[in-house]
């Protein structure tokens, strides 16, 4: 193995041989330099881990040999050193990119534990992640064997979900892979548990079972309504909980958490049923048969969001509550700076309700444009995408000013999404609903082993077209494809992120309030 290559630059040079030997018995490489010049030639012909740099040197400042290095190596990290403390010169220095600073005098255990900081803190998170994992790894596969009820399986998928973002910070790709070997598994069994239970959770007077996407907004949103402090109810389309997790930590220092929890989506995991469910505060086939001019069939062309403020409102007259409220659903930056101009008008309201669908676009436009499928090729990819838009959202404009004022907001969302890789051959005629992970009509063929079946959607509180329609649901990371021009198809989504099926991905969902630090 190459040994770490360091270049100490300064004009007493020779006064550093302790400093020296001392690194060297601790086996690293070290060359020497006393000038800016000869440091600049060193750095074009030599391939250095880390540099340690004097700040006073007479030619070249140290200031000045910093951005000449920066100028042909940007990669390499450089530790200042300096006799003084001046804040124009650590202004100067910082704003330059220096990996830290020392002041002289410095010891050889100091110059140690800058190198260890700096070079060796990828390696020891890895170590260190990857030892806590393999601790973690028993009781992991415990909790997957033992989960038997709902709360089980919330537990569970946050501890898989932790681990996920703990190992993105490891070199070790062999324990990724068994973490995703054992999430392959819950899903597995995740499945076996939804086809167990999600008929009898439909059932009226059932106490043990989760909040599903109808009792979201009695459960959640409403119980944090308060007097003179306005809620905002954020519903973020197709967002995963790990994809909250990854937006929550940009909240630091703006909001604090009250409540956080997980809820389920119910079947289909769709916008068209799972969205209007929440809205409505029902069913699916409760809205199509009390309010059918609200409902568009699978087969039908327009669009099957358009009535949610209609939905909406009808549940609040249904409950009889009397809330001031605004609506607004948000497809790009521009609709979202002009909610953002109205900030005024909406700390008036008891609550104001906004639906951000990019999370949703940015997962067909992966599917359909190459470039995307590229920058999000694997759940890490995707999370920071994610992130990446959070960040420079109106969102998030728009939650900075809020911060200013006395609210509470409430994050959610109707469904989430996995990335697909296991096709099943499917038959099916025109009217089939076109969806990868879910399909419903009257003329299916397909192996019954491998799929949810629904042969009668009114036990599952779903509208048919057909008197014989049935619902079938892909389960883990299955994705339905017909068998005409089958090769094309299965690869061309291979990968892809879809929802509508069973997974934890799509059915666990988050929903968190936080309030102003």
């Amino acid at each position: 193995m190459r040994k770490t290559r360091i270049l100490w630059t300064d004009d007493e040079v020779e006064a550093l041989k302790s400093h020296i030997f001392f690194l060297e018995e601790k086996g690293y490489e070290i060359d020497t330099c006393s000038n800016g010049n000869d440091t600049i030639d060193l750095v074009r012909q030599n391939s250095y881990d880390l540099i340690f740099l004097d700040e006073n040197m007479p030619g070249l400042s140290g200031i000045e040999t910093l951005r000449l290095i920066k100028e042909v190596r940007n990669d390499i990290p450089v530790v200042m050193i300096t006799k003084s403390e001046e804040e124009d010169i650590m202004e100067a220095a910082i704003g330059s990119e220096i990996a830290d600073y020392l002041i002289k005098p410095v010891k050889p255990n100091q110059v140690l534990l800058v190198i260890k900081k700096i070079l060796d803190q990828r390696r020891l998170i890895t170590e260190k992640t990857t030892t806590d994992y393999g601790q973690e790894f028993g009781r992991i596969t415990s909790m997957i064997s033992a989960a038997s009820t709902f709360t089980d399986w919330t537990e569970l998928y946050r501890k898989i979900v932790f681990w996920e973002s703990e190992l993105e910070k490891s070199t070790d790709r062999g324990m990724t892979e068994i973490l995703r070997l054992q999430e392959n598994e819950a899903n597995n069994l995740f499945s076996k548990f939804i086809m167990n239970n999600y008929l009898n959770w439909l059932k009226p007077g059932i106490h043990n079972a989760p909040i599903l996407s109808p009792s979201l907004f009695s459960e959640k949103i409403f119980p944090q309504i308060r007097e003179n402090t306005p809620l905002f109810f954020i519903l973020i389309d197709n967002l995963r909980y790990d994809q909250w997790r990854t937006i929550s930590a940009e909240l630091t220092g703006l909001y604090r958490i009250i409540e956080e929890d997980i809820y389920f989506s119910i079947l289909p995991t769709t916008t068209q049923f799972s969205r209007n469910s929440i809205f409505a505060g029902m069913m699916p086939s409760a809205i199509a048969e009390n309010m059918p001019r609200y409902w568009v069939n699978d087969d039908d062309e327009e669009g099957k969001n358009n009535f949610e403020e209609e939905l909406f409102r009808n549940q609040l007259a249904t409950k009889r509550l009397n809330y001031k409220w605004s609506y607004h659903k948000i497809h790009n930056s521009q609709a979202g700076k002009k909610v953002n101009e109205k900030v005024k008008t909406l700390l008036k309201n008891d609550i104001n309700i906004m639906v951000f669908n990019f999370v949703d676009m940015l997962s067909h436009a992966r599917t359909d444009i190459g470039v995307l499928r590229d920058l999000a090729n694997e759940e890490p990819a995707y999370r920071s995408l994610t992130r990446s838009w959070f960040l420079h959202s109106p969102l998030f404009e728009l939650l900075k000013t809020l911060a200013k004022h006395p609210v509470r907001v409430v994050f959610s969302t109707d469904h989430g999404t996995i990335r697909v890789q296991n096709p099943l051959k499917i038959i099916g005629d025109r009217n089939t609903s076109s969806n990868l992970r879910y399909k419903m009509g009257r003329n299916l063929d397909y192996d019954p082993r491998k799929v949810f079946e629904l042969k009668d959607p009114e036990k599952a509180m779903l509208p048919k077209s057909n008197i014989s329609s049935r619902y079938i649901f892909a389960l883990n990371k299955d994705y339905l494809v017909y068998q005409n021009n089958f090769n094309h198809y299965a690869g061309y989504y291979k990968d892809t992120f879809q929802h509508g099926g069973i997974s934890m991905q799509e059915i666990m969902l988050p929903v968190a309030c936080v309030e102003p630090v």
